[in-house]
């Protein structure tokens, strides 16, 4: 590790050491290695790219699908003095023309773009032109069919590699399983594979699993006498609201938070609740990107989450001080049969999904062979029943499309306008003595933004309307005029959700879905289920072990925290009583393995939780294999087959 590296790190970022694998990471970025990068929510991914790309030549591309990192990461680049932008679908072309002019001359260090926008001609064009120093890959688990988030246009990705063909190229993902991993690096064309990844296990954080009827009052008696920082996750937005107020009434500090929300509530809400002026806040999985609070000791789940990496990542949010902290995921009967049937709804007939779309054409009265790269402002609700679709179908066709490439959903709207001036001063001059009246507020656009000369700047209408003596209408109106007559390039906020056409409109009977890609989507997310499924009715072992194998550890150590380990520091039996109940096992499962379940039932002289304790403490010997299927058998040394 340079000692240039550590001191880009105190000075950027205010760390004195960096945390664990992230000095690997760098180092091999450094000397040039493809490196797919393992780190867990909160292990300082971004770091392993910004670092090394700091002290290269040439500017980073970051690819990710999250346009609200992305403006996230820009704007931290940007206050720490770094030059960075981003190029999405949604943008205007006149922004998207001035990044790429400030990309190619080099003024550029982090240039982010999703991974759409990626490979349009102009794209690759404006890549070709520039000095490229590292390709990032973030959220890198999407380019995989069985990562749980497969996005096909990632897999283009490698058409750019032959056009930088000497640049390092880093992945990152915090939630991968082998099978992920191995594809991962296979879809990148790795050089040769290079995985630098860090353990997953969390000391500090027990992961309890509770059945629970009356959610709310488990909330409510855990949080009344707390003073604790808390995040409950729940899976829809009405639920944020409602479960906020009633923790409110019962004086219990809470807010909720939800890409519905207008981005300066969501950007207050999240403030509020990062610098303690709120202790709890209940969200959907839209709360997460950039959180980076140390002392949240409760994340709670409301709601069953779809697959064991998401819920990993959301756990993860918790204890990251390292100090004691829990993670509860509540469920019943009622959540598994939801789960189930929501899997079931997550996957449309294509028939549907071709509606859906020619149905959104009509909707905004879009041509055939027209609309790429249009915004509209878009209501769910409304498109569904002016079509007679159910909700949860369109949108569930819309986030295929999406994962397609054929649309972007923006479901949050944007928090600020924006303004470039495209002429130089000379000519902006003789525009305010040709129109005497645009003086004014053109001056005070000039004092209130540096840079407005170079690229788009976040601009406050109220704020100026305040400077300039004018009403905000006022400011608006001459806004949109200064932008018709070509002296200002003025993008007004959004602030409704957005539907992108990424390409041109295209007749329903040209929207092509590979059956292939269609069936081992619906395999690999029926495969991710019945993991979580497993996770939530395991009674016997450890829940971080359980974790901890799914993401390919070897041998991991019992957390001694979780409810099943507390349950089974619990065994209340005497020697006689624990070794009769061995033997009774021991015979049966030699004879052929068998389910939990059955061994309760074949042993009728204990209780069912005697039993329990036994066999957690048998597999936890080594005495008793766990199979895949759930079943057990006898640990025999001759047998070599068994999972």
């Amino acid at each position: 590790m340079s000692s240039e590296a550590k001191k880009i790190l105190v000075s950027f970022w205010g760390h004195n050491a960096f945390r664990p694998m992230q000095e690997e990471i760098i180092d091999s970025v450094l000397a040039g290695n493809d490196t797919l990068a393992l780190l867990p929510t909160g292990g300082g991914k971004s770091v392993c790219f910004q670092v090394p790309a700091l002290i290269k030549e040439g500017t980073c591309i970051v690819i990710t699908p999250l346009i609200a990192l992305m403006k996230d990461q820009v704007a931290n680049l940007k206050i720490n003095k770094i030059k960075a932008a981003a190029i999405y679908t949604g943008m205007h072309r006149d922004e998207i023309e001035s990044v790429y002019s400030n990309a190619i001359a080099g003024n550029l260090k982090f240039l982010y773009i999703s991974p759409e926008r990626l490979f349009t001609p102009v794209a690759r064009d404006v890549i070709g032109r520039m000095k490229v120093s590292i390709l990032a890959i973030d959220e890198a688990h999407c380019i995989s069919q069985w990562g749980y988030d497969f996005r096909p246009p990632y897999l283009k990705i490698t058409e750019i590699r032959p056009i930088i063909p000497d640049v390092p190229l880093l992945a990152l993902t915090a939630t991968a399983t082998p099978a992920v991993v191995m594809d991962i690096m296979a879809k990148l064309d790795f050089k040769k594979p290079n995985v630098l990844k860090t353990s997953f296990e969390r000391r500090n954080l027990a992961y309890n699993v509770i059945k629970e009827f009356d959610k709310t009052g488990f909330l409510l008696r855990t949080l009344k006498d707390s003073n604790n920082t808390a995040i409950i996750y729940v899976r829809n937005r009405r639920k944020t609201r409602e479960l906020a107020e009633i923790l409110k009434k019962n004086e219990i500090s809470a807010t909720y938070y939800h890409a519905g929300l207008d981005a300066k509530t969501r950007d207050e809400r999240q403030k509020d609740w990062s610098l303690g002026r709120i202790k709890v806040i209940v969200a959907t999985n839209a709360f997460g990107m950039g959180i980076d609070k140390a002392n949240v000791r409760h994340v709670i789940h409301y709601d069953l989450p779809d697959s064991i990496e998401s819920y990993f990542q959301e756990a993860g949010r918790a204890g990251r001080d390292l100090k004691p902290s829990t993670a509860v995921l509540l469920y019943n009967n009622t959540d598994i049969a939801r789960a189930k049937a929501m899997f079931k709804a997550s996957f449309p007939p294509m028939s549907v999904i071709r509606n859906v779309y020619n149905a959104l054409g009509n909707y905004f009265q879009i041509p055939e062979g027209s609309g790429k790269d249009m915004g509209f402002d878009f209501d769910i609700a409304d498109f569904a029943n002016q079509y007679n679709f159910d909700i949860l179908q369109s949108y569930n066709s819309i986030k295929f499309l999406e994962r397609e490439g054929f649309l972007i959903y923006i479901q949050s709207a944007g928090q600020y306008s924006k303004l470039f001036v495209p002429l130089n001063k000379e000519d902006l001059y003789r525009f305010t003595v040709e129109n005497p009246g645009a003086d004014r507020l053109l001056k005070e656009i000039m004092r209130s933004y540096s840079g407005v000369f170079t690229e788009f700047i976040n601009i406050n209408e109220t704020l100026l309307a305040k400077r300039a003596e004018m009403t905000r209408e006022d400011v608006v109106k001459r806004l949109l005029y200064f932008d018709k007559q070509k002296v200002i390039s003025y993008v007004p906020i959004k602030t409704k959700p957005q539907l992108v056409f990424a390409y041109e409109r295209l007749s329903s009977k040209h929207i092509e879905f590979s059956d292939d890609n269609y069936q081992n989507l619906k395999k690999a997310s029926e495969i991710r289920l019945n993991a979580m499924l497993d996770f939530v009715n395991n009674l016997l072992q450890c829940r971080s072990k359980l974790l901890l194998e799914y993401f390919g550890e070897k041998k991991p150590r019992r957390c001694g925290i979780c409810d099943v380990c507390i349950s089974k520091n619990k065994v209340d039996l005497n020697e006689i009583e624990f070794t009769t109940i061995e033997n009774i096992i021991k015979e049966l499962l030699n004879n052929s393995p068998k389910h939990l379940y059955e061994l309760v039932s074949f042993i009728d002289d204990f209780n069912e939780d005697d039993i329990i304790q036994v066999v957690r403490w048998l597999i936890d010997n080594n005495k008793v294999i766990r199979h895949k299927d759930e079943t057990l058998s006898w640990y025999n040394q001759l047998d070599i087959n068994f999972d």
